[in-house]
């Protein structure tokens, strides 16, 4: 962190580790009751856990958040940018999510959490009030955007969103998000892995083929 942490820093960091400490059966809580249903042991089943968290598509979300915020102030208009994002087939990170059809509950409490660190945060040395109004203004060109490319699809905020807000404010680099994230998340991996080892049952998935069927020669 750029300096002393103070009780409100402390606090905004509290709030989001307690937010994202669990959240159902995603990939890297899967991964780890797996591995915790083979009696591997604690140490394997949070390093399993980790291992999924490695990759983009779950844990690696936040940071690109800062980098679109950024593209689009430096771009000055937010609806030309995130259109021609999509043209080419990107994606717009913080929005959507594979379980919620709905505004992610979480972007919310991250939100307001953003909100009373104040005007100005010494730690990142940003003016988060104007931060935090412009990131409104970008989140509701998305989700315009959002609605005219993909009116068959119900695309809303994410948590990932506001985290980014959050962790910035908090005045954490964004190479460092997804290892907050696993710090909090870890918590929430160690409950399933216990609660799985309790059972004694190995997670063994039913699989059914699905290709060719060669003809059988009598």
């Amino acid at each position: 962190l750029a300096g002393a942490a103070t009780p409100a820093l402390a606090r905004a960091l509290d709030s989001y580790l307690v937010t994202v400490c669990d959240h159902g059966l995603n990939a890297s809580t899967f991964a780890t009751r797996v591995v915790a249903s083979t009696q591997a042991g604690l140490t394997s089943a949070i390093l399993a856990g980790l291992s999924a968290l490695k990759g983009p598509l779950h844990g690696g979300a936040p940071g690109p958040v800062i980098e679109m915020l950024d593209a689009i102030e430096s771009s000055g208009d937010a609806t030309a940018w995130l259109g021609d994002a999509i043209a080419h087939g990107e994606r717009i990170m913080g929005f959507g999510h594979r379980i919620y059809r709905v505004r992610d509950p979480r972007a919310d409490a991250l939100k307001a959490v953003v909100r009373q660190l104040g005007s100005r945060n010494e730690a990142s040395g940003k003016e988060m009030g104007g931060r935090l109004a412009f990131a409104e203004t970008v989140e509701q060109a998305a989700l315009d955007v959002l609605r005219i490319a993909k009116p068959q699809r119900s695309i809303q905020t994410n948590v990932e969103f506001y985290t980014a807000l959050l962790l910035e404010a908090v005045g954490f680099p964004k190479e460092a998000f997804s290892n907050v994230f696993a710090a909090g998340r870890v918590a929430g991996w160690i409950a399933h892995a216990r609660e799985q080892q309790a059972t004694g049952r190995l997670i063994r998935p039913q699989s059914r083929y699905v290709g060719p069927v060669p003809d059988l020669v009598a």
